[in-house]
């Protein structure tokens, strides 16, 4: 791996400095993650299927291991072996309203000022059902922010919106003929400018593996996952808005709000930044009898500021939000429940959370949930089965 890519003995270094401090000022069991002595682990009676994603059972530590991290796309991946590609010869094209349009290696970006900083990546479906919960991850990225190379290309003043595509293509039916199409999505240039939007290539510490976007993607923290194009080759800056599949047909939210004295208000919207949402996560019994309750809460980079656990029917209680170990906006935050004196049986715990907008955890009863007629951005609350000896 050339020099320009990742230092990582120095990336590694710095990585385990951090998890000592971490883990001397915060042990895992401080936050009821790791049973301590006298300690039992209960598990939860909706186990999640088989298959590549978080099990939130095992949800111990604050950055998620890179086998755990979820894989989703949409088009065929494109057979790009890992280590295969110098970074001299990946090449991405900026084209459109650019007043220098060029062509960079990955080895041009990697020359450029880069940094590594912490974010949650999740799926838009993340939570949608029993076999769909886990589909999220909070990892370490390395890459090049965009701004600064779009600034010295320089941005004509009528540019509006910012097109990414990936390789990975595939044939569409637009208008009864056929088109090839790649990957594709869109920022607004105010939002491509943003400082943590970024082109990596490294996820804690490696180089991308190849189902997530090996050599090159696009990171755009606080949106889902289905905005952070992998295998990124061309960046288009438009002077209007972009409508490909992936932005005006496909992972479009449509959902109904109820007006009183009304019929039902039907929009559509597109899927973007992050829901407020939470998971519990483990139950741990105590020596004194007690459980703590711990799990994780997040949303599109605004603030986590409270989160309640109701218990079967009773009223919710408010939760301890736990601090995160770094200073990183646009990840998930840890807390926790201790459930006094808890008694023997099935129970059902569920959590909600609220951020600094006043941004509330929905219900599944509410208009806006359960009249949502697709599957994408769920946010709804998650209630898990417990039973207690």
């Amino acid at each position: 791996m050339s020099d320009s890519l990742l230092n990582r003995r120095d990336f590694m270094m710095s990585s385990a400095a951090l998890a000592a401090c971490t883990l001397a000022a915060r042990p895992l069991s401080a936050w009821g993650l790791e049973p301590g002595p006298g300690e039992t682990l209960i598990p939860f009676l909706d186990v999640q299927p088989a298959g590549k994603m978080l099990k939130w059972q095992n949800l111990t530590e604050w950055v998620t291991a890179s086998e755990d991290l979820y894989e989703v796309s949409h088009y065929p991946k494109p057979r790009i072996e890992a280590g295969s590609v110098q970074p001299k010869d990946w090449k991405v094209h900026f084209s459109g309203y650019l007043k220098h349009p060029t062509t960079l290696t990955l080895a041009d970006i990697q020359a450029r000022p880069h940094k590594t900083i912490t974010a949650t990546l999740e799926c838009g479906g993340n939570g949608l059902g029993p076999g769909f919960m886990g589909a999220i991850g909070n990892m370490r990225w390395t890459g090049t922010p965009l701004g600064p190379i779009l600034k010295e290309l320089g941005l004509i003043k009528r540019s509006e919106e910012i097109v990414f595509y990936g390789t990975d293509q595939q044939t569409e039916k637009i208008r009864e003929q056929d088109f090839q199409q790649n990957f594709a999505r869109s920022l607004t240039v105010e939002h491509a400018l943003r400082p943590e939007v970024m082109l990596v290539w490294a996820m804690n510490g490696e180089p991308l593996a190849p189902n997530h976007g090996y050599p090159l993607r696009l990171m755009v923290p606080g949106w889902f996952g289905i905005a952070w194009v992998k295998w990124l080759k061309h960046v288009e800056v438009l002077d209007r808005r972009f409508m490909g599949k992936w932005m005006a047909r496909e992972y479009v939210t449509l959902t109904g709000d109820e007006i009183p004295g009304e019929s039902t208000l039907w929009r559509e919207t597109s899927v973007a930044n992050q829901c407020v949402k939470s998971m519990t996560a483990r139950a741990v019994r105590r020596p004194d009898g007690s459980i703590r309750l711990t799990g994780a809460a997040w949303s599109d980079g605004t603030p986590i500021t409270k989160v309640e656990v109701k218990i079967d029917d009773a009223q919710w209680v408010q939760a301890v939000v736990d601090p995160k170990p770094e200073k990183a906006p646009f990840t998930w935050t840890f807390w926790h429940y201790d459930w006094k004196q808890p008694s023997a049986g099935d129970h059902y715990i569920t959590s909600r959370s609220t951020d600094a907008d006043g941004r509330e955890q929905p219900s599944s009863d509410v208009p806006l949930i359960k009249n949502k007629k697709t599957h994408w951005d769920s946010n709804q609350q998650w209630t898990r089965k417990l039973r207690l000896a």
